[in-house]
């Protein structure tokens, strides 16, 4: 019976948010999913801070808006703690100890000080050879297929081996870490069934115990790896605990890969659509900097933020009350045409840059040097070892979720260049 009333519940309560501002929003939808911008348009010319009857929240989707929530912590609270539990995903999550990105400050302020001592620019620089490596090696798995899935392939396998060199996993442990890591990025999204909330659970205690006892070694015996960087992170004689550093590895594992992954596929996807800006990547490789930053606007890895308000706030001209779950859209700011010239046009050599794709304020992602990287360098390494990439035989699918948008697969047809010679993929 639940099969057949639930679909008509939903078509109902959407109907009627429908007749009462000329839109919907059900992030769940099959068409959604496939396209969610016509929907963000819709939005933000008919009712811009939108009240969703199915999430029981208001969707905001211009991008002053999202952008002005974004960097005020102290109306529009991160705090999980703060707040009833809403959803599944909040309710599992406050099993776990909280991450530096649930938190507000002076917590995340401490926190913050302590990780950016450990994962400076500088660091992440220091990957630029290893990450180009890496990528040829995958490539060179491929073999002499003149088809494949990108995806598994490619842009899944190559952010994990990357942040598990970071941190100082060896390769025989890669396996158990790409679980965790798939396991522990469900919980970023609001709907988890059962199942996947034990597994969440598990994989957070097995992960827990494996970086528990590496903490342990490092401090005995540092290393060059982030661990290490972690352990001895001190600021006037403030550290790390052991729990907090393997909640930070935790955010680092769970967040890290999967947006990075998506940034690969989607921007890859987009350029395929588009193949004179693919064309012109190929002639003027220079661009690949402002390539990353057009991908990362125009197809958005993360698409949706939440944050509960703590105090009376005022956004787009209307008082939003204490106590309001809001959802920034993120995917919809980036689209807004009050921001970006012909928003739905893929231009990668686009001059009003300022895409909302990492966040803002104090929760600004603190991988965003590492993801820009990665999609910079897995462009250019695509590009040196195919001379033609098309779409293979099955059309690009979408995975259902709401906060992170990623391919569930991306089928290309490529053609190989020349004799080619991977590089060492050595230390950093």
């Amino acid at each position: 019976m639940k099969r057949v009333v639930k679909p008509f519940y939903i078509a109902a309560r959407l109907a009627g948010e429908r007749l009462r501002s000329g839109v919907a929003w059900w992030p769940l939808s099959r068409r959604y999913i496939a396209d969610p911008y016509p929907v963000y348009r819709r939005l933000r010319e008919r009712d811009p801070l939108h009240w969703s009857t199915l999430t029981r929240q208001i969707v905001v989707s211009r991008y002053r808006d999202v952008d002005r929530i974004l960097r005020d912590h102290r109306s529009f609270s991160n705090d999980l703690r703060k707040g009833q539990a809403t959803n599944d995903s909040v309710a599992a999550r406050r099993r776990l100890k909280p991450s530096m990105l649930a938190l507000d400050p002076p917590d995340h302020t401490r926190l913050r000080r302590l990780v950016n001592r450990a994962f400076t620019p500088r660091q992440v620089a220091k990957m630029e050879d290893y990450i180009r490596a890496t990528a040829h090696t995958l490539l060179d798995e491929v073999g002499d297929a003149g088809e494949f899935d990108l995806m598994p392939a490619f842009a899944v396998p190559l952010p994990t081996i990357v942040i598990a060199r970071m941190i100082g996993v060896p390769e025989k442990d890669l396996d158990r870490f790409k679980a965790w890591s798939d396991d522990l990025a469900r919980l970023l999204e609001p709907i988890l069934s059962e199942r996947m909330m034990e597994k969440a659970y598990a994989a957070d205690r097995q992960f827990a115990s494996y970086f528990g006892k590496v903490i342990d070694e490092r401090r005995r015996e540092p290393r060059d790896d982030l661990v290490s960087r972690l352990v001895e992170a001190e600021d006037e004689g403030d550290k790390l605990t052991a729990d907090e550093t393997k909640v930070m590895l935790r955010l680092l594992l769970a967040a890290g890969n999967e947006t990075t992954t998506n940034l690969i596929g989607n921007g890859m996807r987009a350029l395929l659509d588009h193949p004179q800006q693919l064309a012109l990547l190929r002639e003027r490789p220079e661009l690949a900097t402002a390539a990353v930053e057009e991908l990362l606007r125009y197809d958005s890895p993360v698409q949706v933020d939440g944050r509960m308000t703590v105090r009376d706030a005022e956004v787009g001209g209307t008082t939003v009350k204490a106590g309001t779950r809001v959802a920034p859209l993120i995917g919809s700011a980036n689209h807004d045409p009050a921001k970006f010239d012909r928003p739905g046009e893929l231009d990668i050599t686009r001059s009003d840059i300022g895409n909302i794709s990492f966040g803002r304020g104090i929760h600004h992602c603190l991988g965003a040097p590492l993801a820009r990287l990665e999609g910079r360098v897995a462009l250019e390494v695509l590009l040196e070892r195919f001379e033609e990439i098309g779409f293979g035989a099955r059309p690009p699918v979408y995975r259902p979720t709401i906060v992170l948008r990623g391919l569930r697969h991306l089928d290309v047809r490529v053609r190989r260049r020349g004799f080619h010679v991977s590089p060492s993929a050595g230390p950093p």
